[in-house]
């Protein structure tokens, strides 16, 4: 049966996302592990939107708030455009390693701030270097949805529009709660609630 939408609609940028990239999260959240959204003492997206999407609840709220950051970054950074290659407003010259590849936007240079990344994309993707990475952030959905998800747990720098505030404003409670509702649909394990502050 196919999920009904209505907040996770809301435009971001102008534009409204696709159905099948709002489909795409959900499946990639109902199994994703979740010691992605554990709490951490960083200065991650958690603590960055704080102030938008919190307090924190148990597991299927921090999750649909990751899928609420990603919803409108991706917007923001390509339009929810899987294929989407090298910024055109970049200010440096373009390498393969600092080219952004995908909806979101990630460059193969992401994988230098913590082996935690590469170790994901070796597993992942079998290989580390700049063409498999771009490739597979553009191809491989999953891999993309969580290869940011691990990268945002880790830094929130790597993304101009999050760095900036640029996603912030868009941001939408209803949003989560919506897409909580689809991941609680097949059953939610509940983590323990936890400080606002941390992530």
């Amino acid at each position: 049966m196919p999920r009904a939408y209505s907040a996770c609609l809301a435009r971001v940028h102008g534009s409204k996302p696709p159905v099948s990239f709002l489909d795409e999260m959900v499946d990639w959240a109902l199994l994703a592990p979740d010691d992605l959204f554990l709490p951490n003492t960083a200065m991650d997206i958690y603590s960055s939107v704080v102030r938008q999407l919190g307090p924190y609840g148990i597991g299927a709220h921090r999750k649909a708030v990751m899928l609420e950051v990603l919803r409108v970054l991706a917007g923001r950074e390509t339009m929810w455009n899987w294929n989407a290659g090298v910024d055109a407003g970049k200010a440096v010259a373009n390498t393969s390693h600092n080219e952004e590849a995908g909806a979101f936007q990630v460059s193969a240079d992401s994988m230098d701030l913590d082996r935690s990344l590469k170790d994901y994309a070796l597993a992942t993707l079998g290989g580390t270097d700049d063409a498999t990475f771009i490739t597979g952030m553009k191809s491989n959905h999953p891999f993309a949805i969580e290869y940011t998800a691990r990268l945002l747990r880790i830094t929130i720098r790597h993304h101009g529009p999050i760095l900036h505030g640029h996603i912030h404003g868009e941001l939408s409670k209803a949003a989560v709660k919506e897409f909580r509702g689809h991941l609680e649909i097949l059953g939610d394990f509940p983590m323990p609630s936890v400080d606002v502050h941390y992530a």
